[in-house]
């Protein structure tokens, strides 16, 4: 029987090596091809393809497991479940590979994508830049078709020819950018806020008027220190939650 194949991933010895290959692996999962097998390789096989022990794979598939995305039986091996739920908590420690997996999953639809000027707001993080390359995405529940969250990209205008649809409709944007463009990112800053649903998000998230959602903002940063990207994402309250741990080490 065919194994699933996960992506690679270059880690950060900063970071716990569990949590970076269980996020590394959650991404891949979530953004399978449905012709993707759903058998995942043996313990000692997936080791030696993230370059950690047997007993740090171990923890990472428990943490999937627990999560409800894998299912593990004895003598058979380990299986992605098709039906997982989407849009659990994520446990925020500071790696890409955390937001490429707290973005993947579920269906996309690209609803908009071209070029406009720079939103006022965000004229801070593109002061040389008179236009930027937007995209508009709407993401549902695999299963039941609902609305969970939607989201604009602004990228820098050089980027977008590097950037295929077809992509962005099965990846998140720090995906595609990384390890499809080939940009070198050095690092993302998060801020959740909550807000209340204006008309346009609680039309397309599909609830009432003045509903409370989360407002996110992500800037992905080059090596450079420039901004590549400004993700501007709602998600409705009612399906997400963000969990960040501080390491003190």
């Amino acid at each position: 029987m065919t194994s699933f194949a996960p992506d690679s991933i270059v880690l950060n010895r900063k970071l716990p090596l569990w949590y970076q290959v269980s996020q590394s692996l959650r991404a891949s999962i979530l953004g399978r091809s449905p012709q993707d097998p759903l058998r995942l390789p043996t313990e000692e096989q997936l080791a030696g393809h993230y370059g950690v022990s047997v007993l740090t794979m171990r923890q990472a598939l428990k943490e999937l497991e627990d999560e409800g995305l894998i299912t593990r039986h004895r003598r058979r091996g380990t299986f992605i479940e098709p039906h997982a739920r989407r849009g659990s908590p994520v446990r925020l420690l500071g790696s890409v590979d955390a937001i490429v997996a707290q973005q993947s999953g579920m269906t996309t639809e690209l609803l908009h994508h071209g070029t406009t000027p720079v939103p006022g707001e965000l004229a801070e993080f593109f002061p040389e830049v008179r236009e930027v390359s937007a995209y508009h995405r709407l993401r549902s529940d695999e299963k039941t078709g609902e609305p969970t969250n939607h989201a604009r990209n602004y990228v820098r205008p050089e980027l977008a020819a590097r950037i295929d649809l077809d992509d962005l409709v099965r990846w998140p944007m720090t995906k595609v950018l990384r390890d499809v463009a080939g940009v070198d990112i050095s690092r993302i800053t998060d801020t959740v806020e909550a807000r209340l649903a204006d008309p346009e998000t609680a039309k397309l998230l599909q609830v009432p008027l003045l509903s409370p959602i989360l407002h996110y903002t992500g800037i992905t940063y080059d090596t450079d220190g420039r901004p590549l990207d400004v993700a501007v994402i709602h998600y409705r309250g009612d399906r997400f939650s963000f969990t960040v741990t501080l390491d003190a080490t």
